[in-house]
C-alpha cells in the first residue's frame, strides 16, 4: 500500500473514532505522512480532504466553542459514514465482509491503531471498534495474504516456493491479479511468468515468504479478469471412492459421504476439483487413506507415494 493510501486510511479512522473536533496541529502530530514545513503539511492536508470528499466521505468543520476564535477542528460523523446494509444484496454483504476480514488481519489495522494511540497520548479519546457496523473475523487467515494484496495494489510480480501434489517444492513467479477465499482457503490468481498462462494457487501451499520482483506498475490487470470465475472453476466436480482408517483424516471426512464402515476402515465418496487437488489432500494423510477408484487417480496416487519414498527414504 502506498504512503498516501496509508495516510488517507489513518486520517479517516482518526476523524471517525474521536468524539470531538481534531485540529490540524493534532492531526499533523498523530498521523504519519504529513512531512515538511507547515505550508507543505497544509497543502497535503487540503489534498487529502478533497480526496476523501471525492470518495463520498463527508468531513465536518467546526470549533470547540463557536463564541470564541478557537482553532478550527475536523471530524467525520459515524452516522454519515455507515452504509445502509438493508439496501445491499446478500452477495454484496458477503464481499464487504471478506474485505473487512482482510482489514482486521492486515498491517493497516496496526497502523490505524498506532495513529489512535498517538491521539490518546494527546488526550483525545477514540474507539476504533465503534467504526464498523459489522465485525466479522477471519477464518484461517494466511500469513502471505497481506504481501499478496500489497503486490496487487502496487502491480509488482511476486515469487514463492510452492508445494506440488507430489510434495516437491518448486519456485513459481506470477503477476498477481486477485485474491479470494473458498471452502476456508485463500487463493491468489495471476499470470504464471514461466508458463505464460493464468493460474490459481492456494496460499497455504506457499512454503516461503512472498518476494516482490521488479518495479511497481510493471503490468496491468486484465479488464476481463474475475476472481469469482477463477474460484468457480475450482468447484468440486469429480468424485472418488476412498478407504479411510477409523478415527483419522478428519479433514477428508468433512468433505466426504460415508458409504460403508467396519471396525478398522470407513469407505467414503470424496469430491474434488482436479486430480492435482485430490493428490495434495490425500498424500498428506498417506497411510490412513487408500484410493479405491477411479483407476487414473489410484495410479497417480501410487506413483506419488513411490516418488516420496524415493526422495525421502
Amino acid at each position: 500500500m502506498s504512503r498516501k493510501s496509508e495516510r488517507l486510511v489513518n486520517l479517516t479512522i482518526a476523524l471517525l473514532a474521536t468524539g470531538r473536533w481534531i485540529t490540524k496541529s493534532e492531526i499533523f502530530r498523530s498521523i504519519e505522512g504529513y512531512a515538511g514545513d507547515i505550508s507543505a503539511q497544509e497543502r497535503m492536508f487540503e489534498r487529502d480532504k478533497e480526496e476523501l470528499r471525492n470518495l463520498g466521505i463527508e468531513i465536518e468543520v467546526g470549533s470547540f466553542d463557536p463564541l470564541f476564535e478557537d482553532e478550527v477542528g475536523y471530524r467525520i460523523r459515524p452516522e454519515k459514514y455507515r452504509i445502509d446494509l438493508s439496501r445491499l444484496s446478500s452477495e454484496q454483504i458477503s464481499l464487504m465482509s471478506a474485505a473487512a476480514m482482510v482489514w482486521k488481519n492486515s498491517k493497516i489495522d496496526s497502523q490505524a491503531s498506532s495513529a489512535l494511540l498517538k491521539l490518546s497520548a494527546l488526550g483525545i479519546e477514540s474507539d476504533i471498534d465503534g467504526i464498523n457496523p459489522f465485525t466479522p473475523q477471519v477464518l484461517n487467515p494466511d500469513h502471505n495474504l497481506d504481501a499478496v494484496i500489497n503486490a496487487i495494489a502496487s502491480r509488482k510480480a511476486i515469487s514463492f516456493g510452492y508445494r506440488q501434489a507430489d510434495s516437491s517444492i518448486v519456485e513459481r513467479a506470477i503477476e498477481p491479479f486477485g485474491v479470494g477465499t473458498k471452502n476456508g482457503y485463500w487463493y491468489v490468481s495471476g499470470r504464471d511468468l514461466d508458463k505464460d498462462a493464468l493460474r490459481v494457487f492456494r496460499l497455504d501451499r506457499c512454503v516461503s515468504a512472498m518476494k516482490e520482483q521488479g518495479k511497481a506498475n510493471s503490468y496491468e490487470l486484465p479488464k476481463d479478469f474475475s476472481m469469482k470465475q477463477q474460484l468457480a472453476a475450482r468447484e468440486r466436480k469429480y468424485s472418488c471412492v476412498l478407504s479411510i482408517r477409523v478415527d483419522s483424516s478428519f479433514e477428508i471426512r468433512r468433505r466426504s459421504e460415508l458409504i460403508s464402515s467396519d471396525d478398522e476402515w470407513d469407505q467414503v465418496r470424496y469430491t474434488y476439483a482436479s486430480e492435482d487437488d485430490a493428490l495434495r489432500d490425500l498424500l498428506w494423510h498417506r497411510g490412513d487413506v487408500r484410493v479405491i477408484e477411479p483407476a487414473s487417480l489410484l495410479q497417480r496416487y501410487r506413483e506419488s507415494l513411490a516418488n516420496i519414498v524415493s526422495a525421502h527414504g
